[in-house]
């Protein structure tokens, strides 16, 4: 298990749900430690979106932020946290503007949120959302909001570098529309997209119109048609993917070491996506599971080894 003897327990999306996080835990053999949990010989690994929602959203934060402090979890950032940063962050030199604008839409997925935390605890939340990672590569296993994209990881990373941890700066940067930095940060945090044909469009989970769909980033889509080569359960349709419209997607290697994404809405039983690729995000905030892959060094990833609460 690269250099550590510890076993990593990696956990879905949360979004607010912490009853389920507790009986997750504890359903493991984590035992009550500080406001966190711990167990000893193990160590949770959180695929981000802890915020929207779920009932219990301060709880949550208080959960996972206990165990990343006391070094009983690591933890990435998922694409909501990263939505909350900038709809909190205005825009310089712009009234009433922020870098995630407050339309209907996106208040609307925010709202939970909102209602549930102090401006204190919100603000609290949002400094420590801006100390998370957007990838992990430890004892040689991955974890990634939405796709294991290495070069997009680097770009965001060396930003981050350079500007500060989503700063003002860094926000500039990432919002200009058709920029390397955006398209990084929508790849792996929201995940790579292929734009649909002309005259065709999907309707999402919050039945919005879509002319894009997520993607199976780890396999090779030249010859598929957009349902085959489709990540999640939207209705996609059946036509044949321009493999021009692929290049500039990376694939991950089956030789790779074992990446856990969460972010895909997944439904039905937990397994592996690939031998080596799995998602944790089961759906826990539309009534389904919240899932967690317990994993003790292999190569291969086993259906076996999943847990979870719920459905």
């Amino acid at each position: 298990m690269g250099n550590s003897d510890v076993g990593f327990d990696i956990i879905g999306d949360i979004h607010g749900h912490a009853g389920e996080l507790r009986a997750l835990l504890a359903g493991m053999g984590y035992t009550q430690h500080g406001r966190g949990y711990r167990h000893l010989g193990r160590k949770v690994l959180f695929v981000g979106d802890f915020v929207d929602r779920g009932p219990a959203i301060g709880e949550v934060i208080e959960i996972v932020r206990s165990m990343v402090d006391a070094n009983d979890a690591l933890a990435v950032m998922g694409n909501h946290e990263y939505n909350a940063i900038a709809f909190h962050t205005s825009v310089p030199g712009k009234q009433d503007s922020w870098f995630r604008p407050h339309s209907e839409k996106n208040l609307k997925q925010h709202e939970e949120t909102l209602k549930q935390l102090s401006s204190t605890q919100l603000n609290d939340a949002l400094k420590w959302f801006r100390t998370l990672p957007v990838a992990l590569d430890v004892d040689g296993i991955r974890v990634v909001h939405a796709a294991w994209q290495a070069e997009d990881i680097a770009n965001i990373q060396g930003a981050l570098k350079t500007k500060g941890r989503f700063t003002i700066e860094f926000l500039l940067m990432a919002e200009v529309d058709g920029s390397d930095l955006q398209q990084a940060i929508e790849n792996v945090l929201k995940g790579p997209e292929l734009t649909l044909p002309a005259g065709y469009f999907i309707l999402d989970k919050a039945n919005h119109k879509r002319d894009t769909v997520r993607i199976k980033w780890y396999e090779d889509g030249v010859g598929k048609t957009y349902r085959e080569h489709h990540l999640g359960n939207d209705e996609v349709p059946d036509v044949a993917i321009d493999a021009n419209d692929l290049n500039s997607f990376e694939t991950y290697a089956s030789d790779a070491a074992p990446v856990f994404v969460g972010h895909y809405w997944l439904t039905g039983t937990p397994k592996p996506l690939t031998t080596n690729v799995a998602c944790t995000d089961y759906s826990v905030a539309k009534g389904g599971k919240l899932v967690a892959y317990r994993w003790d060094g292999e190569p291969t990833l086993r259906e076996d080894k999943f847990h979870w609460v719920g459905d």
